[in-house]
Order: C-alpha cells, then sequence, then structure tokens
C-alpha cells in the first residue's frame, strides 16, 4: 500500500498508531515484528521522536523511573546509569525507531483531531491536521499511544497578585532556551517530580534555589548507578544482565509498593527517618518532608544519589511550607510570613489532562465521552470498536504495561484474522454503580482532570490494575474470546449504538 500522500486515499491501512514516544514506538516494533504484512502508520503531532523525552527540556530532567524497566523488554538498555537523563532517553528511543526502521513510517507534523467509527464499513475514518491543511485517513484499527497529559500546556494554579513580580515566570513543560539563572536567586512552586528534579540542576549555578510546597512530598534517595545490574553485566553479558536486572527491579518496586500499601506507619518512618540522616540539622525535616498522607497515596519522588539532598546540605537549596499569600516585585510571601526572595520564579505546579491528544471519537455520528466509557483490562473502552489505548502504570515504569498492551493488541489481531472477524469491541458492563477514577493516585493532577479520564469498577476485566503480574495474566496468558467482548464478522444494524454520550 502506499501511503506516502494520505490527503485523499481510499486505500485502507491496518492499524494507526497515534503519538511517537515511548509507547508508539513500542506499539510499532510489536506489530512491525509479529505482524508484518499489516500495513500502519504513526500519526506525530509534534516534529520529533520521543514524546515526553523530546517535549520536556528543563534542566536535569530525567527519569523517575530505573531505565532497565522504563526500557523497552526487546532492546536492553546498556547505559551505565540506571537513572537516565532526558537526552539519553531520547536518544534510546529515537534509535529503537531507526534501527527497526519505524522512522519512515511516522508522519510528523500530523495531529489527529477527530475519529469516526462506520458499523457499515467497519473503518476508522480519522481526520488529520497537517501544515499542508486537512487530510484524511481510513484504518481497520486504531491504537491511541498518547498518554494521557496536555503536550500544548502545563497546569499553572491561580497565583495571587502574580502579576506583582518583575522577574521572568516560567513552567517547566516550556523551558526557554536562553534562560540564565548564573547567580540568580530562583524560587520553585511545586515539590513533585519535576521539581525535584530541577532543584539540583539549577543549584550548580543559581546564588539559592528554593522550593515553595504547600504540602510534603515523600522523597527517596536511590543510586543512579546500579551496581548489581553493572556485576551482572560484566559476569552474564549485557541480555542476560538486563534480564535479571529488570526483574530484580520490577520485584524491588512491587515490594515497596505493597509495603507502602499493608505498612503506610512503618514505611513511613522508614522515608522520613532517610531523610534525617540524608540532611541532617540542616532543615527541619518534620515540617518539610513529613506528608500528611501515606507513602504511595501519591508517586514517590526520587532523588538520584541524594542530588537534591546534597543540594541542601551545601546551602544551595531550601524549602519552605506553606501557601502563598502575595508576589512582590523580587519576592514570594506566605500566608506564615515566611519571605522568599527571587530573581526568577518556576511554577513546577504539574500536568494538565487530555485524552487521546485531545482528539474527538465518534461511533457512527454519536460522540464518544471517555469519562463515561468503562475500561477494559485499561485498554480498550466499553461500546467502542476496533480501539485500544496505552496508559501506563503510576507505581511502576509506564513502559511495562505498555509492552503487554502491545502484545495484546498483536494477539487480539491474530484472533481475528484467524476467526474471520471484522470488529470488536467490549461490552457495556452490567453494572458500574462501583464506578472509580482509572487512575487510583492522590495527585493533584489526577484529581484535576479526573473528569476528563475512563471509568473502571471492581469487577474484572474492568478494572485498572496496578500490578505486573496481575496484567501479565490479565493480557499475556489470559484467553482473548473474554466473553466481556464482543466479536463481529460482518457490519449488522444491531450493532449501532443505542444511546449518545
Amino acid at each position: 500500500m502506499n501511503t506516502d500522500g494520505i490527503a485523499g486515499t481510499d486505500r485502507i491501512l491496518d492499524v494507526v498508531i497515534v503519538g511517537a514516544g515511548l509507547s508508539g514506538i513500542c506499539a510499532a516494533w510489536h506489530l512491525q515484528a509479529h505482524r508484518p504484512r499489516d500495513e500502519f502508520v504513526v500519526l506525530e503531532s509534534r516534529d520529533a521522536i520521543g514524546g515526553t523525552w523530546d517535549l520536556f527540556r528543563y534542566p536535569g530532567v530525567r527519569s523517575d523511573s530505573d531505565m532497565p524497566t522504563l526500557g523497552y523488554a526487546f532492546r536492553p538498555w546498556l547505559d551505565r546509569d540506571s537513572i537516565a537523563h532526558g537526552d539519553r532517553i531520547r536518544k534510546y528511543i529515537e534509535q529503537t525507531a531507526s534501527e527497526a526502521a519505524i522512522t519512515e513510517k511516522i508522519r510528523f507534523g500530523h495531529k489527529l483531531v477527530r475519529a469516526d467509527w462506520s458499523n457499515d464499513s467497519c473503518t476508522w475514518s480519522l481526520t488529520i491536521e497537517s501544515a499542508a491543511g486537512r487530510s484524511r485517513l481510513t484504518t481497520r484499527f486504531l491504537f491511541l499511544c498518547t498518554g494521557y497529559y496536555d503536550y500544548d500546556a502545563g497546569f499553572t494554579p491561580e497565583l495571587p497578585d502574580i502579576e506583582n513580580f518583575e522577574g521572568p515566570v516560567i513552567h517547566p513543560q516550556h523551558w526557554p532556551k536562553d534562560l540564565d539563572w548564573n547567580d540568580a536567586k530562583v524560587a520553585v512552586v511545586g515539590s513533585g517530580a519535576t521539581a525535584i528534579t530541577l532543584i539540583p540542576a539549577l543549584a550548580e549555578r543559581a546564588a539559592n534555589v528554593t522550593m515553595i510546597q504547600r504540602t510534603p512530598t515523600y522523597v527517596a534517595e536511590m543510586p543512579a548507578r546500579d551496581a548489581l545490574a553493572r556485576w551482572c553485566h560484566r559476569r552474564f553479558g549485557p541480555r542476560p544482565a538486563h534480564w535479571l536486572t529488570r526483574w530484580k527491579n520490577i520485584l524491588y518496586t512491587m515490594f515497596v509498593f505493597q509495603m507502602s500499601r499493608r505498612f503506610p506507619k512503618f514505611m513511613r518512618r522508614r522515608l522520613i527517618g532517610e531523610v534525617h540522616k540524608a540532611v541532617g540539622s540542616h532543615i527541619d525535616v518534620d515540617r518539610h518532608f513529613a506528608p500528611p498522607y501515606n507513602p504511595w497515596d501519591q508517586r514517590l519522588c526520587l532523588a538520584p544519589d541524594g542530588d537534591f539532598f546534597a543540594a541542601i546540605r551545601a546551602g544551595k537549596a531550601d524549602v519552605a511550607t506553606g501557601s502563598i499569600r502575595t508576589f512582590g516585585a523580587r519576592h514570594v510571601e506566605l500566608d506564615d510570613g515566611t519571605t522568599v526572595d527571587a530573581d526568577i520564579l518556576v511554577t513546577a505546579t504539574g500536568l494538565a489532562l487530555k485524552v487521546a491528544g485531545g482528539a474527538e471519537l465518534f461511533v457512527d455520528g454519536r460522540r464518544v465521552r471517555a469519562a463515561r466509557r468503562t475500561t477494559y483490562k485499561g485498554a480498550m473502552l466499553s461500546g467502542v470498536p476496533n480501539l485500544a489505548l496505552t496508559m501506563g502504570y503510576t507505581n511502576a515504569s509506564w513502559t511495562l504495561k505498555c509492552e503487554l498492551i502491545a502484545e495484546w493488541v498483536i494477539r487480539l489481531r491474530d484472533y481475528m484474522d484467524r476467526n474471520e472477524f471484522a470488529v470488536v469491541r467490549p461490552r457495556t458492563p452490567e453494572s458500574t454503580s462501583r464506578a472509580r477514577p482509572f487512575i487510583d493516585l492522590n495527585a493533584g493532577y489526577i484529581r484535576r482532570g479526573d473528569h476528563l479520564l475512563p471509568r473502571q469498577t471492581d469487577d474484572k476485566p474492568w478494572q485498572v490494575n496496578q500490578n505486573y503480574f496481575l496484567d501479565l495474566m490479565a493480557f499475556r496468558w489470559s484467553r482473548i474470546n473474554d466473553p466481556a467482548l464482543e466479536f463481529l464478522a460482518v457490519p449488522d444494524e444491531s450493532t449501532a449504538m443505542a444511546t449518545s454520550d
């Protein structure tokens, strides 16, 4: 099939993948490796591969998961650092795409704005925007690998009297290349992973960096280089070492999460105690590093080799806890009267959520609103045909789940081909009375965007697992012909959706 000029083509693609980040390249690799006859393209709204790792360019940007699990199982991460900087992750994704000849199948600068499913033709008609205008593509299967946050803008809360501040105000999602913070006083508003990453990097050149947080966050120290991984690499070679390290990290992450859920008081004491050891008397740990919630109610922040704590010990970084009362020309004042001097303000205040990259979905002309749908295994939406989506773990590496979903989509399409099915869609669950949020995490960005996300229930297969072993069962070893899935060989009027949402 010739897909070079997609505008006005009458040909039908087998699969269209949306997004060329970690998830999209993973999906493309599995599709190409296991279904080489499938004709597909990857739509990428930006002009580069990498997704998150191309978008975020703020100082010190790095993974907050270990690379043996954030990287792909099929392409071992061989870099010596287990916690890697963003540019190296981006190169890893780019090299994966290039080596597998996936890059040539990516349509850069092509943004999916609308997808229309037709029960008559059993296809998706996609409306795409690019520099050349609008065009259309038709595909039998749509694979959304867009994640769940807005690439166009991050979240910035209302900051009282921010107009009084005379210095630069910067959101990390749009970091200016020419910003000079040498010998400047920098205030970073926020205490999540971005802030914990930014502060030690800024502190290297700034006069002082102060993290202003409304609520403390759990911060844990982790070695940037995995000593066991390096030993395994020398002893057994790269691929066995990758496999051993990957499983060691999966098990360790699951252990920490389960301990946090089952013994929260113990884990709280352990985490806060480690901070006491890391900073000593340089800061009031009980005030600034003792959150009012349990570990893993929100995602833990990592400090590779304790770089964040080292900046505090060196007197280059500080923490101020409390709500912001007002801004002055060169300072921030908190409700308790604390004043933080600042020449530059960084609003590390989180993400804004967006489902399907903002594309509108329709089934036979009826709008599909994800928040009114129940997710099937976290990979499909109830009542929506021939569509899969990838959303990774919140308590482990994102890619672990994305790979399982990509493998499952291959199994699903193989099953459909063997049985000559044209359509698959999850049935609507009998009861959604116990429906709850798709992401079971009490983070601010999740609470703000929960109204956009699909629902889950406590009943399988409508439950979203945050457990790799349960997902191995659900995606790799469970049967495809699940009673919760409806398979159709030919279009039929009875398959039309009865209600609009």
